[in-house]
């Protein structure tokens, strides 16, 4: 898989997911995981969440775009979903297991932070 693949697939794949943090998150994490979001707080903390999401999308986009962000935009996706699952995996540790949708993120986290590793390991 391309580098420019591995960025879109990233990209299109957290516009959902950011949505639902953020769009209307009383509704959605209510429905989704089970999370009341009550109050202007708790909407802001997660809108919050949506607008680091798409900050991420972007940069990831503008190095599906741009061929000198290509590799700082690989390290971006590495870190943000290796800092993702790595906080999972501790919560499975800790907190034990949490409902499906939750473990099938952790696996995509896993998933494109290989990608990308494997990505910044091939050769030039």
């Amino acid at each position: 898989m391309t580098d420019r693949v591995v960025l879109l697939l990233a990209s299109i794949g957290l516009v959902p997911i950011a949505l639902s943090y953020g769009l209307v998150p009383s509704q959605s994490l209510s429905y989704l995981l089970g999370i009341p979001v009550e109050g202007v707080n708790h909407t802001h903390v997660f809108r919050a969440i949506m607008g680091l999401y798409f900050a991420n999308v972007a940069f990831w986009l503008a190095g599906y775009f741009t061929p000198s962000l290509r590799v700082p935009a690989l390290w971006s996706l590495l870190i943000f979903m290796g800092g993702l699952a790595a906080g999972r995996v501790l919560s499975l540790i800790v907190d034990g297991f949490p409902g499906p949708l939750l473990i099938l993120y952790l696996v995509a986290e896993l998933g494109f932070a290989g990608l990308a590793l494997r990505c910044l390991r091939r050769p030039g």
